[in-house]
């Protein structure tokens, strides 16, 4: 059995630390939902860093669960890539995968372009109140947008959504939240910046207002760039928080 690599310091994270946005979804409805959305938050802010080992027992001691949860989480994890099933209850954190993290954006980039050229040729755009929604967050002064970058974090990901399920095709917004579901946390990383919140702000109002006149190229085009950038943001942030884990383990 391979050596645990698990920090001291972060033993016996309570389940209570999960956010709304994670409370909210399916899997948090169980131990094993939460469990897994505690692993898989750790992985993505380098408590638990890539090629780091682990057993089982480990992770029951830390979260204060039963061993069935803790596996049940990380059978789930593996299927998704981001664990890897060593020799009976060892496990390793497979390394991080930037490839795969920017073909998902790339996919969320093609998903949301397709949404906004359908929604902007509907007659009736705004039929389910979606636009008008949006239209009451992100097109407000400045003074009176939110400033937490965890709260704009999750209206962001409410805005792309919204998007999508406005265009009426269940399929595409099905797959859209499936992919939005396996980028959420690194994807949270990008509000980490106060800077880029105001950004958010901005970027999200002009492609609003773009697809309420129906200027559906300046949009897309727009959205492409607005994901981009988000995308490396993201990607710096991510470098950035691993240099710094590893530093302190030396």
């Amino acid at each position: 059995m391979a050596k645990s690599s698990m920090r001291p310091l972060d033993m016996r994270l309570s389940l209570t630390t999960l956010s709304p946005a994670s409370a909210a979804h399916p899997s948090g409805i169980t131990l094993a939902g939460q469990a897994y959305e505690l692993i898989k938050r750790d992985i993505f802010e380098f408590r638990l860093l890539p090629g780091d080992e682990f057993t089982e027992s480990d992770l029951v001691a830390r979260l204060g669960v039963s061993r069935t949860p803790v596996r049940q989480a990380l059978y789930r994890l593996e299927r998704e890539g981001f664990v890897l099933l060593r020799q009976r209850s060892g496990w390793r954190v497979h390394p991080f995968d930037f490839e795969r993290f920017e073909a998902l954006y790339d996919v969320r980039i093609v998903l949301e372009q397709a949404a906004v050229t359908r929604l902007c040729g509907l007659q009736d755009m705004d039929s389910n109140g979606e636009l008008s929604a949006l239209k009451q967050f992100w097109l407000v002064p400045p003074d009176e947008r939110l400033r937490s970058g965890k709260q704009v974090a999750e209206r962001d990901e409410a805005f792309h959504c919204s998007l999508v399920a406005a265009a009426g095709n269940p399929e595409m917004a099905s797959i859209h939240r499936d992919v939005t579901e396996k980028i959420r946390i690194i994807r949270q990383l990008d509000f980490t910046k106060d800077y880029r919140v105001d950004a958010t702000y901005q970027e999200h109002g002009a492609i609003l207002r773009a697809i309420l006149a129906r200027r559906a190229d300046e949009a897309i085009r727009m959205l492409k760039s607005h994901i981009e950038i988000s995308k490396a943001e993201v990607r710096k942030i991510t470098l950035h928080r691993l240099q710094a884990a590893r530093q302190t383990l030396i």
